[in-house]
């Protein structure tokens, strides 16, 4: 079925152009986006820091996407997770949710 999950979503659409300006303050951020599973596929979004590696994918723009925080270490601690923070829904949510994390 072509296009199940994915938002139908015209040029003068105001969601789209929420999420595109979102993607660009994200990207401002140091997130680096390159598209995974052809042309039309989903954004995969990284940023790597001395403590942390964020990730963020984008599969379209009213649900499939999630984003992630995973703590860099070399020590294993008991019971501890490396992901700290996760956010899931659609694109503007998760977005939103990514520029709250603390800075790098």
């Amino acid at each position: 079925m072509a296009g199940y999950g994915k938002l139908a979503m015209t040029s003068d659409s105001p969601d789209l152009v929420i999420a595109k300006r979102l993607l660009d303050d994200v990207k401002a951020q140091g997130f680096q986006f390159r598209r995974v599973g052809g042309p039309d596929g989903a954004l995969l979004g990284t940023r790597r820091t001395d403590e942390w590696t964020d990730t963020v994918y984008l599969n379209g723009f009213s649900r499939g996407c999630c984003a992630m925080r995973e703590r860099k270490t070399s020590l294993v601690v008991p019971g501890g997770a490396l992901v700290e923070l996760r956010a899931a829904g659609d694109a503007t949510t998760v977005l939103n949710t990514v520029l709250t994390w603390e800075k790098p």
